[in-house]
């Protein structure tokens, strides 16, 4: 037995030699393999980061006279999203409404970016709940509240009673209720 293994060191050794050369060749491809994927994942990033700049400063057809870009549509959404998740369809366009009808109102800033940032104006934005995944209703809701959908007929505030602590907002009149939120003018 040893006498045959002697006689087929050389070829036992080259073996071994052989298989060790494979392991390392399998690992420095799969790492090569993963450097080019990582690259190719940032080239992809980059791309769509610039590609949703130029996308966000396309203009967007509503059936109001109002004319918005794909940037007021995102951010509206968000402010849904963060302010009326888990409401029902109308109530969150009923939120786009209102941020729509403070930009057309005097006391309020001009621009839905600026309604949206006036600070303290919505929980979301302090709380940083507009940052959180969109829904895709958040998006329909601030696609018809831009095309000019209103079910609070102009209210320019809204609130939810059992999370509210400004006293303030509850001198406004209600309007209407829908879902958990009072809208007000």
């Amino acid at each position: 037995m040893t006498k045959t293994i002697k006689k087929n060191l050389l070829l036992i050794l080259l073996l071994l030699i052989g298989f060790c050369l494979s392991i390392f060749t399998a690992k420095f491809l799969y790492e090569m393999k993963k450097n080019q994927d990582i690259l190719i994942e940032k080239k992809l990033e980059k791309l769509l980061l610039d590609a949703d700049k130029e996308v966000m400063n396309d203009s967007i057809q509503t059936q109001g006279s109002t004319s918005y870009q794909n940037k007021d549509l995102y951010l509206l959404a968000r402010a849904i999203n963060g302010e009326a998740r888990g409401e029902p369809y109308i109530g969150q366009v009923a939120v786009g409404a209102v941020i729509i009808n403070r930009t057309k109102h005097p006391g309020f800033p001009k621009t839905i970016s600026g309604v949206i940032y006036q600070p303290g104006a919505f929980t979301a934005v302090t709380d940083g709940q507009i940052n959180t995944n969109i829904e895709a209703s958040a998006y329909k809701a601030a696609k018809d509240a831009l095309n000019g959908w209103d079910p609070t007929n102009g209210c320019i505030y809204y609130y939810n009673p059992a999370k509210t602590t400004n006293k303030w907002i509850w001198s406004r009149k209600v309007m209407l209720v829908i879902g958990k939120h009072r809208f007000a003018k």
